[in-house]
């Protein structure tokens, strides 16, 4: 099979990803065998591939928001069936007796391994995954419309409730790329009042497009002050200006895996009224399970721009960049 693969972490614009013929994974007893259609990209994977974050092996395929069809199973799988379709998302796997996950909080597992990091990932032809932490989908899914949502949609709902938002409240949103669109969309659907802080004059139209009452590269100017904010974009010094625009009793959650150094912040005017600040950290299958049917429940349409499998590095680089308006999508079958 053709697979990009990842041998030493450098800027994306060294073109690090490298495509390669690699053999067809062997799926062990409780692992799926999937040929993968498409496979969305995240800033994590770009975060993996320049060295934010530490390489846990190599060569590396990375990728972690791929949908494909079942083609061979493991001896003890039962709940998925060959010629299914399914997604593979983030959490590739829990040990299931942590403290955390007994408690139903998985995310938080002590040995979590994950997709396209720990365990190879569907910028590929063929990947193995979990059954048990797979997504199985409808046959007629719209497959490049719907990897988003299993990174961007699953770790921004999350967002979303660790933000304390309720229906009709006021929300803030800090950088608006591929999870902040997905969750936009849900929000509003939920009779948001929808504030939007984003630099790029093309991410600004799409949340006017997407329904954002306010929109606005910066904070001055804001109608009033947010009952919950998240914050999407790996800037840690927009930590104080969202908490600063949060009422009394406010929360901020921040979405990212990776984050800059955020600056010092004073208690009285950033923290104090029992406003909380609040971190998001991977993802639970629940989490999983509930975004996909409220999506489908509320017709979220993910904005995906299509990239040739052998184009991976450039549509990272155009990530990096914020050249891409939603998602971009490998399109890994001919």
């Amino acid at each position: 099979m053709k697979a990009l693969l990842l041998h030493h972490q450098a800027p994306i614009e060294e073109h690090p990803l490298v495509l390669e013929d690699w053999p067809i994974p062997k799926p062990q007893d409780d692992e799926i065998l999937l040929k993968v259609d498409f496979c969305a990209i995240c800033r994590t994977d770009l975060h993996i591939i320049e060295g934010d974050l530490a390489l846990q092996r190599t060569p590396l395929i990375p990728g972690h928001q791929a949908i494909g069809t079942v083609v061979q199973l493991g001896s003890k799988c039962k709940s998925v069936s060959v010629g299914m379709t399914v997604g593979v998302a983030w959490l590739g796997s829990t040990c299931k007796t942590c403290e955390y996950c007994e408690a139903g909080k998985e995310n938080l597992c002590v040995e979590p391994r994950f997709t396209g990091y720990h365990f190879q990932g569907g910028y590929a032809e063929y990947m193995t995954a979990k059954e048990d932490y797979v997504y199985v989908l409808p046959a007629s899914t719209n497959k490049a419309q719907t990897t988003p949502l299993l990174c961007a949609g699953i770790i921004g709902y999350r967002a979303l409730v660790r933000s304390g938002f309720s229906p009709g409240k006021h929300l803030g949103i800090f950088g608006f790329g591929s999870s902040a669109h997905v969750i936009a969309q849900l929000a509003i659907a939920q009779k948001a009042r929808l504030s939007v802080v984003t630099r790029s004059t093309a991410h600004q139209n799409l949340a006017k497009d997407l329904g954002a009452q306010w929109v606005s590269d910066s904070t001055q100017g804001l109608p009033d002050l947010l009952d919950s904010a998240i914050l999407f974009a790996p800037a840690g010094d927009l930590v104080p200006v969202a908490l600063e625009s949060l009422k009394r009793g406010g929360t901020l959650a921040v979405a990212g895996i990776h984050l800059s150094p955020i600056p010092l912040l004073d208690y009285e005017k950033h923290l104090f009224f029992e406003k909380d600040l609040r971190s998001v950290t991977a993802n639970t299958r629940q989490d999983g399970q509930e975004l996909l049917k409220a999506a489908h429940e509320v017709r979220i349409h993910p904005q995906t721009t299509i990239y040739e499998f052998e184009k991976a590095n450039e549509a990272l680089q155009d990530l990096k960049h914020d050249l891409i308006l939603g998602t971009a999508v490998l399109k890994i079958s001919k």
